[in-house]
């Protein structure tokens, strides 16, 4: 379905050269330089640009909310959706403060919404099934919440962006989050599930228990990567791994979220082994399993803030030190154009 190249190594020398000869000692830039050495690799130049940045929130709701997973009832996923168009969120407020275009997008979420130039309506069906008893979605219903993340974002490239950023919301969503974690990497449920929207221990217990349910029932089948996200996942969640999927089969810089969107990512690098050098993981979240999630991936993120909000806003907030990574490998001098001595 999605065929994503290896990075070719050959401006490696030559991007590590500009990095080591800027007028500062070498690695003084820590994390900066290691991302400027990525978007340098992904774009296959040693003055990287970041064009019309963009922000994709895939919204749906999930049908495991009838296990008492969530604090929120579902109908919260309605109504923050209906907040996004309005304008009134956290990451509205962090997207125009960077300038970066943002939209909605309606996965799957069960409840009617208006039509708006903020909104995409792309829903598959209104919530998925509650996956303790049977899969989430059908294989159909996967595919197309992939082949449609795709097409939004070769939509978005095709209007000239070049970086694009991939958040989340629905209610119940971290434990399908978690599900996926425990189900891809084989770990126990209790070294996956967190506190989500602010569970106390009796809640992240509840959540634990339900997530062993449906590992239990998935005991013993032989499932490849897609069918784990069709047995586990979101509608969102689907959605949003094709988005990311397709945007680094096209060259994009991936910018990765929290804990929800990096289940997604996982999904992603279990598909396709190379995705993981276009992704940047922007923040650490407080949620619990998502430390682990991001060592099993081999990849570190550039914040950690005790974010655990969603909605692609740990993307926002790090926008700029991706923006500082470009602006210095490309404006800084040289000790050789400066004049400096190079020790």
């Amino acid at each position: 379905m999605f065929t994503i190249s290896a990075l070719d190594p050959q401006l490696d020398s030559s991007i590590q050269h500009c990095l080591d000869h800027k007028t500062k000692p070498q690695g003084s830039l820590g994390k900066l330089e290691t991302l400027a050495f990525q978007l340098c690799r992904i774009q296959q130049t040693l003055t990287p640009e970041l064009s019309k940045p963009q922000m994709l929130v895939f919204a749906a709701d999930h049908g495991v909310v009838a296990e008492g997973v969530s604090l929120f009832p579902q109908n919260v996923t309605q109504q923050m959706v209906l907040n996004f168009i309005q304008g009134g969120a956290a990451i509205n407020c962090f997207c125009r403060q960077h300038g970066i275009e943002f939209r909605v997008v309606n996965a799957g979420v069960n409840g009617d919404l208006p039509e708006d130039n903020a909104l995409i309506n792309a829903s598959i069906a209104r919530g998925t099934c509650n996956f303790v008893n049977e899969p989430a979605m059908s294989s159909a219903q996967c595919e197309q919440a992939l082949l449609k993340g795709a097409e939004l974002v070769a939509d978005r490239h095709q209007r000239g962006a070049n970086i694009i950023g991939f958040g989340e919301m629905g209610i119940g969503n971290t434990t399908s989050a978690a599900a996926l974690m425990a189900k891809l990497l084989k770990l126990p449920a209790e070294d996956c599930t967190g506190a989500g929207t602010g569970l106390n221990k009796a809640g992240v217990d509840q959540k634990t228990k339900v997530i062993n349910r449906a590992l239990k029932r998935l005991k013993g089948k032989k499932l490849a990567p897609q069918d784990v996200l069709a047995e586990l996942g979101g509608f969102e969640i689907a959605m949003m791994c094709g988005a990311m999927l397709k945007a680094a089969e096209l060259k994009m810089v991936v910018l990765v979220d929290g804990f929800i969107a990096s289940s997604s990512a996982l999904v992603a690098s279990k598909m396709e082994a190379n995705f993981l050098q276009y992704a940047v993981f922007c923040h650490k979240s407080k949620e619990q399993g998502h430390k682990k999630m991001l060592k099993a991936m081999g990849v570190d993120a550039l914040l950690d803030l005790d974010m655990r909000l969603g909605e692609g806003s740990g993307i926002a907030v790090a926008y700029p030190l991706i923006a500082s990574a470009v602006y210095f490998i490309n404006e800084m001098a040289s000790f050789e154009s400066a004049g400096v001595d190079n020790v």
